[in-house]
């Protein structure tokens, strides 16, 4: 991937939910341009769109008009068998569910999507385990989702988006079934890997202290987007900023 190119770039793009004979627009032309490297938070109010976004831009959902390229790649111009193997190569994803497999151990969940593409078992098992001891969890390899607590759970999670080597990671809400000390861990490993191993996220987030911790923050309001600022932040807890008061 040629650095000064965008990873992800969309170009109007447009999405209509549709109900009998009631359209209801939820994108409504809308333009976005992602580098290597980048982190990026999405805010906005409920109905906003922030979601329909991800879905859209990630190809989970199909669009009304516009073209999206990740890596390089026409999303819509592709079969949906195509993208949804480039999605599994290029892609990994992180929601607020945390979408674990009660019966395998944490190994074994981090490992499923590789094995999934081809990956060789003890390549996988290789993986997982590496990633599994960048995310801290290098002593819970073989417990059970029940047996870890909702941050080790997420941070299953984020090993499981990272082990396929993903060029995008996308969060929707990854923070969202978590309470602050443990929001604000999650925040801390997401920041590390995108400013320590250059991790492009892109990472919807209806919390305006996790909004605070992006260098790069999109606002939304209605279907569009009304805001796009980057800024010096801090790697822990806070923006750059002097504190106030």
């Amino acid at each position: 991937m040629d650095t000064h190119q965008p990873l992800l770039l969309a170009t109007g793009v447009r999405k209509v939910y549709r109900t009998g004979s009631v359209a209801v627009p939820a994108l409504l032309g809308l333009d976005l341009a992602v580098g290597p490297g980048e982190l990026v938070g999405v805010m906005g109010p409920s109905g906003s769109g922030k979601t329909t976004l991800l879905n859209c831009l990630s190809g989970l959902d199909d669009i009304d008009g516009g073209r999206v390229e990740v890596d390089g790649h026409d999303l819509f111009a592709m079969s949906d068998a195509a993208r949804t193997e480039h999605r599994a190569r290029t892609m990994g994803f992180v929601f607020q569910a945390f979408n674990l497999i009660p019966v395998f151990s944490a190994v074994e969940n981090v490992e499923l999507p590789l094995l999934l593409v081809g990956t060789r078992p003890r390549e996988a098992r290789r993986r997982a385990v590496d990633m599994l001891d960048r995310v801290g969890l290098g002593h819970r390899t073989d417990h059970r989702p029940s047996e870890l607590s909702g941050g080790e759970q997420q941070r299953v999670t984020i090993a499981r988006a990272l082990a396929g080597r993903p060029a995008i990671v996308w969060a929707d809400e990854p923070t969202g079934n978590l309470d602050s000390a443990m929001a604000a861990q999650v925040m801390d490993l997401l920041c590390e890997l995108n400013q320590d191993e250059g991790q492009t996220i892109v990472l919807v987030t209806h919390d305006s202290a996790i909004g605070d911790r992006v260098p790069r923050l999109i606002r939304m309001r209605d279907g569009r987007l009304v805001d796009d600022v980057r800024r010096p932040v801090a790697l822990s807890g806070t923006t750059a900023d002097p504190p106030r008061g």
